[in-house]
């Protein structure tokens, strides 16, 4: 929310968040941090396309973001995104290029339409044809599928093209309308100038089920799209099947147990902030430096207090450290807590200090 406010500052924006009967304290925190939010709750869990059709049906810009509430901006993403829009005549979509919680690129933030092709190529360990991998990371190109993580469009063209199907409780409904964008004859484009932060998967549950609702949409989107005969069927049920479990490997393999800390860096400028997350990360060594680090291996931890240095330097030094193993963590401007993320298959952190 906080990364939302910083990017939104130079334009006239208004911010909608829907929650899907959260059981944590989220509703009541934004309700009390940030008032003019309008904030959208629903009694149970109404899956991902509904609640976006909800906010998008209140909205009333002519232009609409629709974003993770896992990410973080650049305070200059909306800006610059905004105005590549609007040098587009007949775009459908727009997205950005991701980086998890590492500084990794996640490629799945542009990719080619999966045809039963492609994804039989994916499942025998071929991804070539499934990711985008002919548009450079920090390009700018037409570009097939893009992710609803992070997606600017027109408003009117989301109605035009009837938003995210609701068929699609979670997981696919991305897919589906990047496709049904460009069946509508317009053209989605990957902007690779500008980087967001998306601890991935972490505004989901990780566990058999929600993986199964991942891979039952790509059932939908078959059916919905392509004429499969009984032998496609087989292969896409056998494909479904198989991504779950090695899905649901790759998760429990993510979670790694958490190594100690023997030596931290804290940029910022504030002694209170860095004496408290000392004392909490309670690593052998900690330094505080003004400066962003170059590489080094000669700490285990990074943490960026915001109220000193801007997403857009955080998220450009992440990238600059993606190479090692140097956890990465952010205290967010105002707040007495850190979050971040050593893998974008596992569950990250917020830890209070």
């Amino acid at each position: 929310m906080l990364s939302v406010q910083e990017a939104t500052k130079n334009l006239i924006t208004e911010i909608i968040v829907v929650d899907n009967n959260s059981t944590d304290e989220s509703c009541a925190l934004i309700r009390r941090k940030f008032p003019e939010v309008n904030l959208i709750t629903n009694k149970k869990n109404i899956g991902f396309s509904k609640a976006n059709n909800q906010g998008v049906a209140i909205a009333k810009g002519e232009f609409i973001l629709i974003l993770n509430p896992d990410t973080v901006l650049a305070d200059d993403t909306i800006d610059k995104t905004f105005l590549f829009a609007k040098r587009k005549s007949n775009f459908g979509a727009i997205g950005v290029k991701f980086i998890d919680g590492t500084g990794n690129f996640l490629p799945e933030c542009k990719r080619n339409i999966p045809t039963l092709k492609i994804a039989g190529q994916k499942i025998r360990g071929n991804s070539k044809n499934y990711y985008a991998n002919h548009i450079g990371e920090n390009k700018i190109a037409k570009v097939e599928i893009l992710s609803g993580a992070f997606m600017m469009m027109k408003r009117e063209v989301y109605v035009k093209v009837g938003g995210f199907d609701e068929d699609y409780f979670m997981f696919g409904e991305d897919i589906d309308l990047s496709y049904k964008l460009l069946n509508n004859g317009f053209q989605n484009y990957y902007f690779g100038e500008n980087s967001i932060l998306h601890y991935k998967g972490e505004s989901t549950v990780k566990d058999k089920s929600y993986l199964q609702n991942f891979y039952r949409a790509m059932h939908i989107f078959y059916r919905k799209y392509f004429k499969i005969n009984i032998f496609y069927k087989l292969a896409a049920r056998v494909f479904v099947w198989t991504m779950i479990h090695l899905r649901f490997l790759m998760i429990n393999k993510g979670n790694k147990k958490k190594k100690p800390i023997s030596n931290l860096l804290f940029i910022g400028n504030n002694d209170v902030t860095f004496e408290s997350v000392k004392n909490k990360i309670q690593a052998k060594k900690a330094s505080i430096n003004k400066q962003l680090p170059e590489y080094s291996n000669n700490f285990d931890m990074v943490i960026y207090d915001n109220s000193f240095i801007s997403n857009k330097d955080i998220i450009n030094n992440i990238q600059h450290l993606q190479s090692s193993d140097i956890s990465k963590r952010i205290i967010p401007k105002r707040t007495s807590f850190f979050i971040g993320s050593d893998s974008s298959v596992s569950e990250g952190e917020v830890v209070e200090f």
